[in-house]
């Protein structure tokens, strides 16, 4: 990723002076003040039509300002709807973007590093979710990365709920991009909803657990390192033999390392990952993980917190558009929820109503 000093639109007014009717005036440093924010406006300036200008993107991070795939997230919401933008660089701290009309089409988005293209393919999808014509998306860079939703998350826990949601879909790994290296590829088919509605849905109860497994990732990294990995989250959640798994990963897309759990329920599936990293140990990384896992088996709300984070708002679009209520229970609500919940509300007339449940919180979304 590249290092360049934050930069803002040049003549934007500090106090907003004169703008064009509908323009939503954000602030990029409220809620959790990352680049989510700048994500889901994005989202649902494409899905509403209204424009919007961002200030202070990421300011309280080390590095303020658009990274990378901050900037591939613009460009591929420009690509999707036809949009235009302004301060689309590295470095800038404000962003205008003007969306036009959403259209299927075959699409390359590449980071250009190893930030992640998951990020950037969760950013357009909701926008063509409702499409009746089929769309197919290449991206490139990270696939693995802290921070990030990995594709295996995507393809196990995200797309499975989509699909329910009225947006069938085919994932495909074509190559694995760990950070800090990248590299990786992903491809995806929309074939397009055959009547262009949505549905949404209740997600109350996971339902029973029909399965549980943990996978090893190592790519040029020893081998030995993610069995350590496996052996000591095996003895902490006692589980053994198909359940503990090190598949094969060609060694030239690393280095690289991810532990994964994954947990097949009834109604939902669940996945958590942890990292490796110089300087951490393999027992380390897969304490990490077990401190996850046996928070969200501790209770029996739907989603963990990071789905539940990414869920609420093609959750949120589909309710818009249909009328229709929905609602989930999620076993905590991050700093990413609920800045999501704030801005969901400055573009689509839809309300939000949380209450806490047993060890979690119940989520419910109106039109």
């Amino acid at each position: 990723m590249d290092d360049h000093p934050a930069r803002a639109l040049p003549g934007a007014a500090a106090g907003g002076g004169p703008q064009p009717a509908g323009l939503l005036e954000l602030d990029g440093s409220a809620g959790e003040g990352g680049g989510q924010r700048l994500r889901s406006a994005l989202t649902l300036s494409m899905c509403s039509g209204r424009p919007f200008r961002m200030r202070h993107i990421r300011a309280g991070r080390e590095r303020p300002g658009l990274l990378r795939q901050h900037v591939a997230c613009v460009t591929a919401s420009q690509a999707v709807s036809g949009g235009s933008a302004e301060g689309a660089e590295v470095g800038s701290t404000e962003v205008a973007f003007s969306p036009s009309e959403v259209r299927a089409g075959d699409h390359v988005f590449g980071v250009g590093s190893a930030g992640s293209c998951t990020l950037v393919l969760q950013t357009v999808w909701p926008a063509l979710m409702a499409l009746r014509e089929p769309s197919r998306i290449m991206l490139r860079g990270g696939t693995h990365n802290p921070g990030a939703p990995p594709f295996h998350f995507i393809d196990r826990a995200y797309a499975p709920l989509m699909r329910r949601l009225g947006c069938p879909s085919e994932l495909r790994l074509r190559r694995h991009g760990f950070y800090p290296t990248g590299g990786g590829g992903i491809e995806v088919v929309l074939p397009g909803s055959p009547d262009g509605t949505l549905t949404p849905f209740d997600l109350l109860e996971r339902g029973a657990l029909r399965n549980g497994y943990a996978e090893c990732l190592v790519a040029a990294v020893p081998r030995h390192v993610g069995a350590r990995e496996l052996d000591t989250l095996g003895r902490a959640l006692g589980w053994s033999g198909e359940q503990l798994r090190l598949p094969l990963v060609r060694q030239n897309e690393g280095p690289g390392n991810a532990l994964m759990v994954t947990l097949e329920h009834e109604h939902l599936v669940e996945l958590f990952t942890a990292f490796g990293e110089k300087g951490v140990s393999a027992e380390t990384v897969a304490r990490n993980v077990v401190r996850e896992v046996r928070a969200y088996t501790a209770g029996q709300a739907a989603l963990g917190p990071w789905l539940a984070d990414q869920w609420m708002l093609p959750l949120a679009i589909a309710v818009w558009r249909t009328g229709s209520p929905a609602g989930f229970t999620c076993s905590g609500l991050s700093a990413h929820a609920r800045s999501n919940l704030e801005l969901i509300g400055q573009f689509l007339p839809v309300t939000f109503r949380t209450s806490p449940v047993d060890t979690g919180w119940r989520v419910d979304i109106g039109a």
